[in-house]
């Protein structure tokens, strides 16, 4: 059976179901792929105009080609319901899929779109990289430039090694802890997320929580045996565990924040303890700032809370939109690094030119003055109207947000673990992320799941989606 159609009227794409696939007809016409920027309309008017039709065309066809019709599980809305969006294109904090729904993006393609998607200035600064090349294999003049810039902002990094995911640079940098301690165990916390390498993928929150499995099937128990596990926010039962484990113990590995089990913030003293207790332990303390990291602050979540780890990871904002991830900190550990020293670890793309020169763009612009002031102003606003706006019709909700990232539960709270995020009603917040889609509000489809604002939201966006909430918060 041949299916055909249009995406978002603009780009032609056929291909045959069950059978070989093919892709033609696709115009490459500069006229009819600039970004449509809507006229101002209401939203009821956006309302009456929903439909996903050929969002749903596209994913039912996907179903056939990639597991669950997607490459990265949230994306499937397996935890929210409905019909999974197929985007088209992006600029500055909108988002526009295939159907021409235009929606204001509170996802910021998971973290890194802090200046606003599709930025003009990083965007011609690629084009110029791209005529001399995708990938070299082999050194290149920017990754000096970026690790120059990543090693200046970040308290704990004085020396860097990029890679190209946040995965990559977690699993790096616990065979690094390993290697430098000569001890084999770690500790990590439930909820927090630290990509999908085998002994990390225990109790790990967001994707893992969002398809219902404690872990994930095909993890032997061998690549699980170290990996240690604690409360979010619970001293003591890290205190038990170098007692239990004297000795064994490499290091301790968090999100700062967590992003990957909702938002949730450290109590007062509990990044300062962590710290005293892996320095009296001898053991390494890890901060995964994939998502924290210049999001926060410019120094990550360790300037902000004052707390320097001994490793950082960070990922998605020093990459610009592009693959990228990188793991660094004190020189006497990270020259244990091949070929400096003797732990191995390697990338074809790791420091791939165009990662590159997005990441420096990037940074570049929010070292300017003012940057980090604006991204706590409006998120201030947003979570706030949020919260209110549900209490006002009876909801109970909890929430937060520091700078540019935020969180808020259908639950009174407060949430300081995971235990207590999966409190919130998921149901309720399943209805109210699709009522948002229609009034043309993109949230991150899970419960358990970090909300991201960028440079690019306005006044009027945030003003919008809290009128847009209003009316939500009415009909569930």
């Amino acid at each position: 059976m041949a299916m055909s159609m249009a995406v978002s009227g603009e780009i032609g794409i056929s291909w045959r179901l069950n059978s070989k696939q093919s892709f033609g007809n696709v115009s490459s016409r500069s006229s009819r792929l600039h970004v449509k920027m809507s006229t101002a309309s209401s939203f009821e008017e956006k309302k009456k105009q929903f439909t996903l039709q050929k969002s749903q065309e596209i994913f039912n066809a996907a179903k056939d080609l990639m597991p669950g019709g997607v490459n990265s599980p949230v994306r499937a809305f397996n935890s929210v319901g409905g019909q999974p969006i197929v985007f088209d294109s992006v600029k500055g904090s909108h988002m526009w899929d295939v159907d021409g729904n235009e929606y204001i993006d509170y996802v910021g393609s998971w973290g890194p779109a802090i200046i606003g998607h599709a930025d003009n200035q990083v965007n011609a600064a690629l084009i110029e990289t791209l005529k001399k090349g995708t990938s070299f294999g082999a050194p290149c003049l920017l990754e000096n430039v970026l690790a120059e810039m990543v090693i200046t902002a970040v308290p704990s990094i004085e020396m860097v090694r990029f890679v190209s995911s946040g995965t990559e640079a977690c699993m790096s940098v616990l065979r690094l802890a390993r290697a430098f301690t000569r001890r084999p165990k770690i500790i990590k916390f439930d909820g927090c997320y630290h990509g999908h390498a085998d002994p990390l993928l225990v109790k790990a929150g967001s994707g893992v929580a969002t398809l219902g499995l404690p872990d994930s099937p095909g993890v032997p128990k061998a690549a699980t045996v170290d990996t240690l596990t604690s409360p979010y926010n619970d001293l003591q039962t890290i205190r038990n565990l170098f007692e239990t484990y004297k000795g064994e113990i490499a290091a301790i590995i968090l999100e700062p924040a967590v992003g990957n089990a909702g938002f949730i913030v450290p109590k007062p003293g509990f990044l300062n303890a962590l710290r005293e207790i892996t320095n009296e332990n001898g053991a390494l303390l890890i901060f995964d700032e994939v998502m924290t990291g210049f999001r926060l602050a410019y120094g990550g979540a360790q300037e902000h809370f004052s707390v320097t780890p001994d490793l950082t990871t960070l990922g998605k904002v020093i990459g610009g939109g592009l693959p990228v991830g990188a793991y660094g900190g004190r020189r006497e550990i990270m020259e244990m690094v091949a070929p400096a020293g003797p732990m191995y670890q390697a990338g074809t793309l790791s420091g791939n030119p165009l990662a590159m020169t997005a990441g420096i763009h990037t940074l570049k612009r929010l070292k300017e003055p003012g940057s980090y002031e604006y991204l706590d102003k409006i998120t201030q606003d947003l979570i706030h109207g949020i919260l209110e706006a549900g209490k006002r019709a009876g909801h109970e909700m909890s929430g937060g947000y520091i700078s540019g990232m935020f969180g808020f539960f259908f639950t009174e709270g407060p949430v300081h673990s995971f235990a207590d995020a999966k409190k919130s009603d998921a149901a309720k917040f399943g209805r109210f992320y699709r009522g948002m889609l229609e009034e043309g509000v993109y949230f991150a489809p899970s419960q358990f799941e970090a909300g991201f604002t960028s440079l690019a939201h306005t006044s009027e966006d945030i003003e919008q989606t809290i009128a847009a909430a209003e009316k939500v918060f009415r009909q569930i």
